[in-house]
Formats: structure tokens, C-alpha cells, sequence
């Protein structure tokens, strides 16, 4: 008889391989990484696909560069990782507990990110940005997606890649942490840090400044992004280029959506269509709801 593996199975025997006592570990989240707390020990456990190991790999070896280089990344545990069980990769973190108060400000990341820019280029190798790559995988493997949805991301995603390559960015490439927006950061006490390294990359910095600008579907306000580009020291509305960057943010947050609905969500269902949707229809200002 075959056993299914599930996200809570993992982090449970990845904790225990560690040397973790798995007895008080709680479900946070779950949305494209399932992410537990071991509340006896302060550690956060993400579960995430096996296909993913070694960008975890990457982000495990970066962060730990990030920290000792005084840069306020998440900090990963000191085990070795990541822990393979079955169809899942597992990563340990620290803890920070969060205020009721509120997530950081956009200024804030806007702060982060240019510390970050300022780095030299780290002692490890980073995959190249490749926008839209893990999108292709999502709509090729999909049984959820009708066959007009699939082929309008299909082609929406072609002409979002071949604008992408007509762009020229002024703020040249290096290293990103590729999944930068406001909700990847974490209070830790007065000061904020960065998370979510899962998909850092070298390529144009524009990339890692777009994803604040597509919160605009979230509710995100003409304020916060001022405070974003004054902290920055850029402010990329001026360049012609971030609607391209915007799109494909678009495109890409869909991804998840799409694994999801796949495999039973009927909350993601209602979401990635209503998405595709306002996407399809040109609604700019429609607002998204994350779930």
C-alpha cells in the first residue's frame, strides 16, 4: 500500500534527523511552502517541494553569509540542512516572534534592499534570474486550468518575456533576493528583517524593486510607495520598464495558485480564476486577496 507523504510528516521526521524534539510543532501557514513552528525551541520549519533543494541549498549557504556579514537576513538554525523526506525538502530557521502592531513598512524594505544592493557580489554561486520559468512548469503540468485559461497564460507569458527582453535597466545587475516584497519582512524587536530567500538570483536590481509596485492590487498606497523609493534612493516609476516587471509579477504569483487549485484547493480555485479574470480584462486596479 502506498503512503502518502504530507508536509507535517516531514517536518516531524526532518526534526527528529536534526535532533529536534518535534513535540510541539504547529502549523503556521501553508501556501507554496507549508511552515510549522517547534515552539520549545524557537525554530520555524519550512517544508517545501524536493524539487526546490537546491535553491534551498542556496538560500541556507546566503543567508548565513548575509548574517555574518551584518546584514539583517532571517537567520538559519545551526543544523545541517536542508533535510530530503520523500517529495519534500525541510529547512530550519530562527523564530521571531511578531508584534500585533503591524508588518514592517514598505520603507523599511526600501532600506533593506539598498543595504543589500550595496553588498559585494557573495562568496557563492547564484542561479541566473529567469523570469516566468517556474510559471511554465505550473500551466505544462496542470489539471486544474481550463484550456483557454492555459493558453491565454501561455501567450500572455510569451509576450510578457519577449518585452522583457527588449528592456534595458539603468540600475544594472547583481545580486537579488527575487522574491522581495513588504511581506517577506519580519519585526525583530526595533529592527526589521528580510525572509524567503528561496529565489535569489543575479540579475537586474529593477527585479527586486517591481514586486512593491504590483502591491498596488493589494491595497498598497501611494504613500508607502514613496517611503519605498525615498528609502531606496530610486524611484522606479520612472522608468518605462516597470509595467513589463509588473506583469510578469502578475503572471508569477499565480504559480502557487495553480499548484493549489490542482490539488483540491477550492480557495485557490475561486482566487486564480477571478485573477486571470481581471488579468484577461485589463483591470489594473482590481484588487487581488491573498489566501
Amino acid at each position: 500500500m502506498k503512503t502518502t507523504v504530507s508536509p507535517e510528516s516531514a517536518a516531524r521526521m526532518a526534526c527528529r534527523a536534526s535532533g529536534l524534539a518535534d513535540r510541539s510543532l504547529t502549523q503556521l501557514h501553508h501556501h507554496a511552502t507549508s511552515v510549522f513552528l517547534l515552539a520549545a525551541k524557537g525554530i520555524v520549519v519550512r517544508v517545501s517541494p524536493a524539487s526546490q533543494q537546491r535553491r534551498l541549498n542556496t538560500a541556507v549557504s546566503l543567508t548565513r553569509w548575509l548574517v555574518a556579514n551584518d546584514f539583517p537576513a532571517t537567520e538559519p538554525v545551526d543544523v545541517p540542512q536542508p533535510v530530503a523526506h520523500g517529495p519534500y525538502a525541510v529547512t530550519f530557521w530562527r523564530h521571531y516572534p511578531q508584534p500585533e502592531h503591524g508588518a514592517p513598512s514598505s520603507g523599511r524594505l526600501g532600506g533593506l534592499l539598498r543595504a543589500l544592493h550595496a553588498l559585494p557580489p557573495p562568496p557563492m554561486s547564484l542561479p541566473q534570474y529567469r523570469p516566468l520559468s517556474s510559471l511554465k512548469g505550473a500551466l505544462d503540468s496542470s489539471t486544474s486550468l481550463s484550456t483557454a485559461q492555459h493558453d491565454w497564460l501561455a501567450a500572455r507569458r510569451a509576450e510578457l518575456l519577449d518585452a522583457y527582453g527588449e528592456l534595458h535597466f539603468p540600475l544594472g545587475s547583481g545580486h537579488l533576493h527575487g522574491d522581495a516584497y513588504p511581506g517577506n519582512t519580519l519585526w525583530d524587536g526595533p529592527d526589521a528583517r528580510l525572509g524567503d530567500w528561496d529565489e535569489a538570483a543575479v540579475g537586474p536590481r529593477e527585479v527586486d524593486l517591481a514586486n512593491t509596485f504590483q502591491g498596488v492590487r493589494f491595497g498598497r498606497s501611494a504613500k508607502e510607495l514613496d517611503d519605498f523609493s525615498v528609502q531606496y534612493g530610486y524611484d522606479i516609476r520612472m522608468w518605462p520598464g516597470l509595467p513589463v516587471l509588473c506583469g510578469i509579477r502578475d503572471l508569477h504569483t499565480l504559480g502557487s495558485y495553480i499548484r493549489r487549485a490542482d490539488g483540491g484547493d477550492q480557495s485557490a480555485m475561486e482566487q486564480l480564476a477571478y485573477r486571470i479574470a481581471t488579468l484577461k480584462n485589463h483591470e489594473v486596479e482590481a484588487r487581488w486577496t491573498a489566501t
